[in-house]
């Protein structure tokens, strides 16, 4: 009898989940209701999963409003009248359209008007599928009002949006946060009533008990009503099912596609490789996956037409065929990737295929896909509220002041003396913690539908301007929908703009190789040598210090053993304790038969008995706790952090460990076992999915070792990777490049190298007006270079302001005159001047003004560049107010091994970790006094006395410690050293040394 149900999806409105809604429902003894959340559809299809799991009859419909304000309330009868609903709200939100006060005619959905909005509007003509919905209130009011009449006409129009007076508090919060108000000034008209709740359906009943036509009606209209959708086990895959027409035509496409690529993917093909193929191409038919294949397919071939780079990664890169159709560039017969963890007859989904393009490259790849298929759309997301959103948003909503709400997010709680008012922020966070708080996209996921996407809910438009669904992945692959993931990274950018700068300034070594030829940079001492000493600055996924640390300590100098080392690295494996057990049997190879079980060491050879891949825990639930692979997929999926079902996974858990005490293994043994599996959840990687990211690796190590300073060139324009720009601009530095601030006449709004020259971009002047920067650019494109600071102020239109800028970075220094100078001339030339917005017709005469002769120091010089680029040119240490004691530096660390050392660092990164216990310490990278990097550790008590301020550098004194022969120090006290003042404000110049402009 509840025809108007709102869940949190009424976002900023209602209170509880779909769930929840059903639970009220058991408990008041209701069979059926509809759930019509406001302007929102993300639970329609959870609702009716769980439905039948309750025993509640779902139905499903939406309150259409403009704001709070109702216009009436659509049902749908069945599946196709929820596809009008949704396709009607669906056109609202794309065009942001007023909902108009009169529904239209729609097939197969029910319509039910507010009863005060009925009175309102007057309206006393109704269709036959339109009705008139009355609430407990209304009840009051309709004996005396002409609607009366309307006998066959009126239903039960209970709203429910609370459960108890929780729920109301919470939903006033919402309602201030939404509309950006006080709590105390949120209006009665933005609020729903108190009386919004659901009643027991005896109490209902008797409610209505002297109209029982009206519950007659509303019985009527709910049983006229259904609505399917299916999430079973054996349920059918709602993608594309055809990529051609039909599914013949698709598989033998599919064939053909796998035979043309045999040739250049293995041209010595044996038995084994044609076995494969034979055993994928079999299982995929069979699972019905040909059109994914396929859709994947003609989205790389795209790419490819436009020469964009991508990579292929993902349980995909497991598969041969996923190979020959260059899905992916990993062999997986070279890695002997396992089969199982790609597809398995027991696996509903098709394998993941994570398409990774250069972020300029990815919104044509999208949208290419919005144009060739019918029925697109992104995959949405839900942000939540969580913990500091939350107190920013209540601490605005009670009024606290910035200044407390910063310490309220910022400080530690407990240690806080709360006023009030700040209690009550902080007490009813506990209301709106992990509600949904608005739609977002998910980051790479895209839906091609067989059905209409609007067939399983409306879509919104966020900014990037496609149809985007409001459900998220996990009840899109409940419901059968399977999604392709197109990825953004920087690290192809990088790639792809280094083969352009290459191509152009130096075509000839251009031409002597492929960046494809992934063979040939596997076996490149080159590029092996750099992985082995760790000198990866830039490249991806093995720059970070963690990996920088772990390379050193596996001596990694090939591509299995750095296929290894991309997933250990993740935190999986460190977590589980198996990453220190792993260096230790690479290490020393006989301590693998010394510890490992038998049958881990048969099954995961190559690792030596250690779980590093997600597939490792199929493998081990399959041969190890003897699982079903069903069973043992339900554990990787699990592991993955995309499960849905708890409770199947736990009996699961439990068979695992009834098995191995069946198979005689002591207790500790499977609780060990088991420790590691579970370590596994969302923090594995596939195989596939790390030699995927390794060979993304080898290509930027590759462009590294023989062409160092266009590919830091590449990287800068780039956004860098784990490290600042300063970093990246020292590693070019430390390579080869003589460094140049920005210049009118050389740099571009990018970096720029001309031989071994570095010329910064003009993008780090962050105050510099990106217009400016178009004016300058254009210009000397048009008309040539700049001769003068005159001849630059006659023909670019600029002000006093941005001129200062480049004059204050010497971006002018070709004049030959000192910056100082030219800051009185750029003053007068613009006061005397009247400038023009166009071309002039006679050159000008200038007035020679005499200006004093004027010099700027290296200090000064500095001190600007900290201000205008964020960091400065010369070295960090000749900035400090006290000279460094000594030199001592990383070259120093051997035989400095286990005895104490006093050494300056400019820091570059701080890591910030707890220990098991919670205590606080750090790990750091940090640059010496010759510009090599080196690591140290501050354990729990020295980071507590010693924390870090922030840039600059620091002083260490420490112990010189071994972990598998890396170095690092154990620190024992830290100061941090001052610099000097700033010369340019300083009463006394701190420096004498006249700049000269040629640095």
């Amino acid at each position: 009898m509840y025809l108007n149900c709102h869940t949190y999806y009424s976002l900023r409105y209602g209170t509880f989940s779909e769930l929840e809604l059903l639970q009220l429902a058991q408990q008041n003894h209701v069979g059926q209701l509809a759930l019509t959340d406001i302007n929102n559809t993300s639970a329609g299809l959870n609702f009716v999963r769980k439905a039948f799991e309750l025993n509640v009859k779902p139905i499903l419909g939406i309150d259409f409003r403009n704001g709070v304000e109702p216009c009436f309330v659509g049902i749908a009868k069945n599946n196709e009248g929820y596809l009008e609903l949704n396709n009607f709200l669906s056109e609202h939100l794309h065009q942001e359209k007023k909902i108009e006060g009169t529904a239209p005619k729609f097939k197969n959905a029910y319509v039910i008007y507010p009863f005060e909005k009925v009175l309102q509007d007057e309206m006393t003509v109704f269709d036959d599928d339109e009705y008139i919905g009355i609430s407990i209130t209304d009840l009051r009011r309709l004996r005396f009002s002409r609607l009366m009449t309307y006998t066959n006409k009126l239903v039960v129009l209970q709203p429910v949006t609370f459960r108890n007076k929780r729920d109301f508090n919470a939903h006033r919060l919402l309602r201030a946060i939404d509309n950006n108000t006080l709590l105390s000034k949120l209006s009665t008209t933005e609020q729903a009533s108190e009386d919004e709740k659901m009643f027991p359906m005896q109490s209902l009943v008797n409610a209505f008990s002297e109209h029982s036509f009206i519950l007659e009606n509303t019985e009527r209209l709910m049983n006229n009503c259904s609505i399917h959708f299916d999430f079973s086990e054996g349920r059918k895959p709602q993608n594309l099912k055809n990529y051609l027409g039909s599914q013949e035509e698709d598989e033998v496409l599919l064939e053909t596609l796998c035979e043309e690529g045999l040739p250049y993917r293995y041209p010595d093909k044996d038995d084994t490789v044609i076995e494969r193929l034979d055993k994928e191409m079999k299982l995929i038919k069979k699972m019905g996956f040909v059109s994914y294949f396929l859709i994947n397919w003609d989205i790389v071939s795209y790419a490819r037409s436009q020469n964009f780079f991508y990579v292929g990664r993902g349980s995909g890169a497991n598969s041969i065929v996923a190979y020959l159709l260059r899905i992916t560039d990993v062999d997986p017969m070279e890695l002997d990737l396992y089969f199982e963890r790609f597809i398995n007859l027991y696996r509903t989904n098709p394998p993941d295929f994570d398409i990774d393009f250069s972020h300029h490259d990815r919104p044509i790849v999208t949208k290419y896909i919005f144009k060739r298929f019918k029925h697109v759309a992104l995959l949405g997301t839900y942000v939540t509220f969580k913990w500091r959103g939350m107190v920013r948003e209540l601490g605005k909503v009670f009024g606290l002041p910035k200044d407390e709400i910063d310490l309220l997010c910022d400080g530690d709680i407990k240690n806080l003396r709360l006023d009030s008012i700040s209690a009550l922020v902080i007490k009813y966070t506990q209301l709106l913690e992990g509600m949904p708080n608005y739609l977002s996209i998910h980051a790479g996921g895209i839906l091609i539908s067989e059905k209409p996407l609007h067939w399983f809910s409306a879509t919104h438009l966020p900014p990037k301007g496609y149809p985007t669904t409001q459900y998220d992945m996990v009840i899109a692959e409940d419901v059968g929908l399977y999604k392709f993931d197109i990825l953004g990274q920087r690290g192809l950018a990088k790639i792809k703009e280094c083969i352009a700068i290459l191509e152009q300034s130096r075509p000839n070594d251009f031409a002597q190789w492929d960046i494809h030829d992934i063979k040939r940079f596997k076996q490149d001492p080159k590029v092996n040598e750099l992985i082995k000493t760790a000198q990866c600055m830039g490249c991806f996924y093995v720059e970070s210090p963690a990996m920088r640390m772990l390379l050193k300590k596996l001596e990694v100098d090939n591509y299995l053993g750095l296929v290894a080392a991309s997933s250990i690295i993740r935190p999986g494996v460190a977590k589980s304790g198996m990453m220190r057990e792993y260096i230790l049997r690479h290490r020393n190879k006989g301590r693998a038969e010394e510890k490992a079980h038998p049958i881990m060491l048969d099954i995961m050879p190559e690792t030596y008995g250690v779980m590093v891949y997600q597939e490792d825990v199929i493998k081990v639930a399959h041969h190890f706790a003897g699982l079903d692979l069903g069973e043992a997929d339900v554990l990787r999926r699990g592991m993955s952090g995309k499960f849905r079902s708890r409770e199947e996974f736990q009996q699961v858990e439990q068979k695992f460990m009834e098995n191995c005490r069946l198979k005689g293994y002591p207790d500790i043994l499977v609780s060990e076992i088991w420790h590691q599996v579970a370590s596994f959840a969302g923090y594995a990687f596939a195989k596939g999915h790390s030699a995927s990211y390794a060979v993304e690796s080898y290509q930027t190590l590759f462009l590294k070792a023989y062409f160092p300073l266009e590919y830091m060139v590449s990287v800068l324009n780039n956004g860098g990777g784990f490290y600042r720009a300063e970093f990246y601009i020292h590693e070019a530095r430390m390579l080869g490049a003589t460094i140049h601030p920005p210049c009118i006449n050389k740099s571009h709004a990018t970096n720029c190298i001309y031989g071994k020259q570095l010329y910064l971009g003009l993008m780090y002047l962050k105050e510099l007006e990106s217009r400016v920067v178009d004016r300058i650019l254009k210009e000397r494109s048009l008309q040539g270079p700049f001769v003068s600071l005159e001849d630059f102020l006659d023909r670019v239109l600029i002000s006093i302001e941005q001129i200062s800028i480049l004059i204050r970075i010497d971006a002018f220094r070709f004049t030959g005159t000192n910056k100082h100078q030219l800051l009185w001339k750029a003053h007068l030339f613009l006061t005397k001047n009247v400038k023009i917005d166009h071309p002039k017709l006679f050159k000008p005469r200038h007035q020679e003004f005499n200006i004093p002769t004027l010099n700027t120091t290296d200090l000064e010089m500095a001190f600007t560049q900290l201000e205008l680029l964020g960091f400065c040119l010369c070295s960090p240490f000749a900035l400090l107010a006290e000279p460094p004691q000594n030199s001592t530096g990383s070259k120093d660390f051997e035989r400095y091994l286990d005895r104490n050392i006093d050494i300056y660092g400019y820091l570059v990164t701080v890591k910030n970790t707890s220990t098991h216990t919670g205590k606080r310490m750090h790990f750091t990278t940090l640059v010496d006094q010759q510009g090599a990097v080196f690591d140290t550790v501050l354990f729990p008590p020295v980071a507590a006395k010693y924390p870090f301020r922030g840039r600059g550098i620091y002083r260490f004194y420490g112990k010189v410690v071994s972990e598998f022969g890396f170095l690092s120090i154990e620190v024992i006290k830290m100061k941090k050293e001052d610099y000097i003042p700033d010369p340019r404000y300083a009463e006394m110049k701190t420096s004498v040394k006249v700049f000269s402009g040629k640095k």
